[in-house]
């Protein structure tokens, strides 16, 4: 069976350590995609989606990352068996994550139409902390955004910001 994995999240922005994570990802499965959602329970999203798609295809060429990625509404478990997904991929940075994803992947596997498996991923030690909100208030106080996001995701974010 082709072990399809899904890496989602809303990527607002995508971060280093989003990057991180499906570079792992993309390595371990015969497929990956990246599901970007649209989240209601967070707040106004600062890029579109077809703006994250634009920032994710640039950054899947420039590091060679063979990936595909798809946007979607609605339950992720909907989608997860929509594309025969069968191992869903969270990113873990802290033991509160933990304990949030664990309410999410319960939560998931009670809704599921379909067998799956969820893969925790650490993050990688440089990035322990990040997380697109944190991203954004670096750059609406005009921060240095290098150590955090790629060169185009800089680009936007500064681009947003001086709007």
């Amino acid at each position: 069976m082709e072990k399809i994995a899904l890496y989602p999240g809303s990527f607002d922005p995508i971060t280093k350590g989003h990057i991180d994570i499906i570079k792992r990802s993309s390595n371990l499965f015969d497929k990956l995609i990246i599901g970007i959602f649209k989240n209601s329970t967070k707040s106004k999203a600062w890029f579109s989606d077809e703006e994250k798609v634009e920032m994710i295809q640039e950054i899947l060429k420039k590091e060679g990352i063979k990936a595909e990625i798809k946007i979607f509404n609605g339950l992720l478990v909907d989608f997860m068996y929509k594309e025969n997904v069968n191992i869903l991929i969270r990113g873990l940075r802290a033991l509160s994550d933990y304990e949030y994803e664990l309410q999410f992947t319960l939560t998931n596997k009670t809704l599921a139409k379909s067998e799956f498996e969820t893969v925790f991923l650490t993050a990688s030690r440089e990035y322990l902390y990040l997380s697109s909100s944190l991203v954004k208030e670096v750059a609406l106080n005009r921060g240095d955004l290098s150590f955090f996001v790629t060169e185009n995701v800089e680009r936007r974010l500064i681009d947003k910001v001086e709007k």
